[in-house]
């Protein structure tokens, strides 16, 4: 893929970022996010026959009936996690990866989990090929969290919950944000940040109205 889809996508997170500081109150998106987003090769996390579109700044279909989330929510989502070195994060829905990767090379280790077996084996073999050494992830219930590695630092969530789940509040550390879709399937949700303070008092954020597919709490024990 090209330099230029690369840079017309960060023009366009740029663009876009502009156009909805008035609900978010982002008027700049993170320089360290856009310069690791123009780093990492979006084409490799979407359907071969997608990756003409790779850097369009829109959602695409991935396998089983899920979604890579479009550019600018994926650099607002970040932006908003403050991910830094030293951070241990957990991402809930890893779907093909790609918000993984980023956040890989912005903190010191990532944890994700996704509902569906296969999606979390294809992302594995993805960060195996393209070297992605310091994320760990399984298929399970986002809903509960991965709690032998908490507390983290950050937290986000890539598919909408139909509420905050308690489990992911208990793991998150004094400091840390948690960044997530929230609403019913099909309905309103607003992506939301919620910050832990030193004492564990939590300050609510709403930030954008958003779509994301549902998060499930049907998913299999998690594997090892």
């Amino acid at each position: 893929m090209s330099d230029s889809g690369r840079t017309r996508m960060l023009a366009d997170i740029e663009r876009e970022t502009a156009l909805t500081v008035s609900y978010t109150g982002v008027g700049r998106i993170d320089p360290e996010v856009l310069a690791v987003m123009a780093e990492i090769p979006r084409e490799e996390f979407v359907l071969p026959e997608l990756r003409a579109y790779a850097y369009d700044n829109r959602p695409l279909p991935i396998d089983h009936e899920q979604t890579i989330s479009q550019p600018y929510i994926v650099a607002l989502m970040t932006h908003l996690l403050r991910p830094r070195p030293g951070h241990r994060l957990l991402e809930i829905g890893t779907g093909s990866g790609y918000q993984s990767a980023i956040l890989s090379r912005l903190a010191d280790k990532v944890y994700s989990i996704d509902r569906i077996p296969e999606l979390a084996a294809e992302a594995r073999r993805t960060f195996d090929r393209l070297g992605y050494t310091n994320i760990e992830n399984i298929a399970g219930n986002g809903y509960q969290g991965w709690p032998e590695h908490a507390p983290y630092d950050g937290i986000v969530v890539t598919a909408a919950a139909s509420h905050i789940p308690p489990a992911l509040i208990e793991q998150l550390a004094p400091g840390g944000r948690l960044v997530i879709p929230v609403g019913p399937p099909f309905g309103h949700q607003e992506l939301m940040m919620i910050e832990k303070d030193a004492a564990g008092e939590l300050d609510t954020s709403d930030i954008l109205p958003v779509a994301f597919v549902p998060m499930q709490d049907d998913a299999p024990p998690r594997d090892a």
